[in-house]
């Protein structure tokens, strides 16, 4: 035992000393490394704000989902949603922040309220309308096919044009058939 306290020159030694104070020194630091990132469990992550942003519009460009807009308007609405995620706001209370704000039309899917139910109710009852239309009309298309009893045969007796023009056109005719 007296022998490890003793300092020698010896090389294996030294290598061994230092290779144990750099593992000391490295251990020391390693915890205060580790604890300097920033690991805040509750950080919302991109899915989480897109997973939100894909169901707004984009207040500047029409038509088009706040998820994919590449607008700097954009950019800070979604960086307003992940501060809101942060403070734990739920993504109702998001939506509802945002049509207080700018109105419902930011909404993806409008509100089932007022005379929005329109777009909900008119699609399906136009879709049976034109159902019945087509039904009703390809019924009245169709032949129906008579009887052979009720079928009546032309007789040869043809009568006698009454205007003589008609009556010039029709000898005509017969001529040129012969």
């Amino acid at each position: 035992m007296k022998r490890f306290f003793q300092f020698t020159l010896d090389n294996s030694h030294l290598t061994i000393r230092l290779a144990l104070l750099v593992s000391i020194v490295f251990a020391a630091f390693v915890p205060s490394l580790v604890l300097a990132q920033d690991t805040d469990p509750i950080a919302p992550t991109d899915n989480e704000v897109n997973a939100i942003a894909k169901e707004m519009y984009c207040p500047v460009c029409e038509n088009v989902p706040l998820d994919v807009c590449g607008t700097q308007a954009c950019a800070q609405w979604r960086a307003l949603i992940r501060e809101k995620l942060n403070e734990g706001w739920t993504e109702d209370e998001i939506k509802q922040y945002f049509v207080d704000q700018y109105g419902a039309r930011v909404l993806a899917e409008p509100p089932r309220q007022g005379l929005n139910w329109l777009v909900y109710v008119v699609p399906p009852i136009a879709f049976l309308a034109g159902a019945y239309i087509l039904f009703r009309g390809v019924q009245s298309w169709r032949q129906i096919e008579p009887d052979d009893a009720d079928v009546e045969e032309p007789t040869q007796d043809v009568e006698k044009p009454t205007d003589d023009y008609v009556a010039r056109l029709e000898e005509e005719l017969r001529r040129s058939e012969q």
